[in-house]
């Protein structure tokens, strides 16, 4: 019996003996420090627009009479020279108003005619005491009447020759035709407005982007910033440009603001069409220098961190500002507090303009865990990248 319990007792040691052991290694535990090294990039603030592309000289041409359409030389992608005749109007109409024109100017000339050998006699009788006033006056009244009547002929024959003129449409640029209009025999009535019968761009490799930006945004835009774009014809292929032109016409759309802001955009291949939709990305900042991610100057290390790793703070963070951050580097001695000076940052990088060379270690996060699961995690999966911009270091 005595020797039962002895066994009894021992085996009740060592079972204690594991309960204990495995509590004190499970409570048992570790930091592992994520830095990473301070490098030189260039970082942007950019905002991003929709537009859509356009000839920077395109022209609308129509016509200044009415008339029936009865001979067109052009069509859609047709290459058109500075004076090259687009289209010709039935002219038996205007013809037919131009000989009315002459027959109305004779017989205006003639009236100048009559009316002056008139007041020629006239003058003479008055001269001679032989005629009234009156009459004097009514053949004065008479010819003066005539010349007026003689200019106005003139006028109107002139205007009936012009008319004849714009029967035959002339291109005014040298391009492309990009649009037609109007079909042979169809009837164009220039009553009111002039109609549009072609739309000519004058060089397919001058381009032009016109972006709407978001009233939030326009506050940054200023002409000359660059432009980076791409079309959904080639996925693949970054265009370039700048801003020429902020136009200060609002528009209005569902309760939304926006400004059309032009794009300078060079198309020497000619891969870019008329009324494709661009998304654009107008770079309104940009700054070079010693970057970090920001990540690294939101980290500041809690007393529970303090027990598990060295921690020196020789800086003060009372100058913490929107330009002055502390962060916190690794070295030999453990974690050291440092002040910088900061510049643009895009919310995940920052330029550091002083107190940073490049290849100083910065401290990203210090997660304590326990040892099981530090070693659990550097086995685990030894392929498994370690995150942007960082060398995970114990």
């Amino acid at each position: 019996m005595k020797k039962k319990t002895i066994i009894f007792l021992c085996i009740l040691v060592v079972v204690i003996g594991v309960i204990v052991y495995f509590i004190v290694e499970n409570n048992k535990k570790d930091i592992i420090i994520n830095t990473t090294k301070a490098k030189e990039s260039t970082i942007q603030k950019i905002i991003t627009a929709t537009g859509y592309i356009q000839p920077v000289d395109k022209i609308d041409v129509g016509t200044q009479v009415s008339g029936v359409i009865e001979k067109i030389f052009v069509d859609f992608n047709s290459i058109v020279e500075k004076g090259q005749i687009l289209a010709e109007l039935d002219k038996s109409t205007l013809r037919e108003q131009l000989l009315q024109a002459e027959t109305k100017l004779s017989s205006a000339q003639s009236d100048l005619t009559y009316a002056q050998q008139n007041f020629a006699r006239v003058e003479q009788l008055y001269n001679a005491k032989a005629a009234t006033p009156a009459s004097y006056e009514d053949a004065y009244n008479r010819l003066e009447q005539a010349k007026f009547a003689l200019t106005t002929a003139q006028s109107n024959k002139e205007q009936s020759q012009v008319n004849l003129s714009y029967a035959e449409i002339y291109s005014p640029i040298s391009g492309v035709v990009l649009n037609r209009a109007v079909e042979e025999g169809q009837t164009v009535a220039a009553s009111f407005n002039t109609p549009t019968l072609f739309t000519i761009a004058n060089d397919l490799k001058k381009m032009q982007v016109e972006a709407d930006v978001d009233e939030a945004d326009i506050g940054s835009v200023k002409i000359g910033q660059p432009v980076s774009f791409n079309v959904d014809s080639y996925p693949d292929d970054v265009f370039s440009g700048e801003v020429k032109q902020i136009r200060l016409q609002a528009t209005v759309t569902s309760n939304v603001v926006t400004y059309t802001v032009i794009i300078d955009a060079p198309n020497p291949d000619e891969k870019l069409f008329p009324g494709m939709t661009a998304n654009v990305s107008i770079v309104t900042n940009q700054e070079t220098g010693v970057s970090i991610p920001v990540e690294a100057t939101r980290f500041t290390p809690s007393a529970e961190i303090s027990k598990y790793a060295e921690v020196i703070s020789t800086e003060s963070s009372a100058k913490n500002d929107h330009k002055h951050k502390t962060v916190w580097l690794k070295t030999e001695g453990g974690m050291k507090s440092h002040v910088i000076t900061t510049g643009l940052d895009d919310n995940i990088d920052i330029i550091v303009t002083e107190g940073l060379s490049e290849g100083d270690e910065v401290i990203l996060s210090a997660p304590i865990v326990k040892k099981k699961q530090k070693n659990k995690e550097a086995v685990a999966n030894p392929l498994m990248p370690k995150g942007p911009g960082g060398n995970r270091n114990r």
